[in-house]
């Protein structure tokens, strides 16, 4: 049975995570919208001073272009959209102790791109803070995910806060009403109840909103 916890408990994890032995991942998931980065960044600057880093899911969009030949540009963000085995393959690096420095890919919001090898992960990091939507799902091949955490965090908000949220981040876009609301309604509050309803086990729940 989850834990349900406020951000001091899930700091409390966090340092816990930075007292055991080796490198740790505590892997954070929701719905878009639902505060995933402003989270891992509030407990990164409540570590600072501590090897703690920030890896976003984000970083692993396919670019434009792949999506295009996919046919699924219009659902950029989804399930499908993303690099999973990159992913793997970069937390299977991370958790190697005999890897030195991981470059990571971080998405640019203001360009709507992933930039490679964008930022670096150090031998010294202790703790890697993962976020990202679909970082829990129960579905191949996201589950294939699960060997490389620690811990794992669900963050809970109502679908009407998230509504909300999400208009006022695409209306900064200059975006129709009319687009604003086939990615409301045909991507990201979908992909939102894909992300509540297959998050599979997880260890703590963070309810917000």
């Amino acid at each position: 049975m989850p834990q349900r916890v406020n951000f001091d408990a899930l700091l409390e994890v966090a340092r816990g995570l930075l007292a055991r032995p080796g490198r740790q991942v505590l892997a954070i998931a929701g719905a878009p919208g639902s505060g995933k980065s402003t989270l891992v960044e509030k407990l990164a600057r409540a570590l600072a001073g501590q090897p703690v880093a920030i890896l976003p899911m984000d970083g692993f969009h396919y670019d434009d272009a792949v999506l295009h030949a996919m046919g699924r540009r219009p659902w950029k963000g989804a399930p499908d959209t993303f690099d999973v085995g990159g992913l793997r393959s970069a937390l299977a690096r991370l958790r190697d102790p005999d890897e030195g420095a991981v470059a990571v890919p971080v998405f640019d919001r203001d360009l709507e791109i992933s930039r490679g090898s964008a930022r670096i992960i150090g031998p010294e990091t202790r703790l890697i803070l993962a976020e990202g939507n679909y970082l829990l799902l129960d579905a191949d091949p996201w589950r294939s995910l699960r060997p490389h955490f620690d811990a794992t965090v669900m963050i809970e908000v109502p679908e009407a806060e998230l509504r909300r949220r999400l208009r006022r981040r695409w209306t900064g876009y200059n975006l129709t009403e009319a687009e604003i609301d086939f990615k409301l309604d045909q991507n990201d509050l979908p992909n939102g109840r894909v992300v509540a309803q297959t998050a599979g086990s997880v260890d703590y729940i963070l309810t917000k909103g």
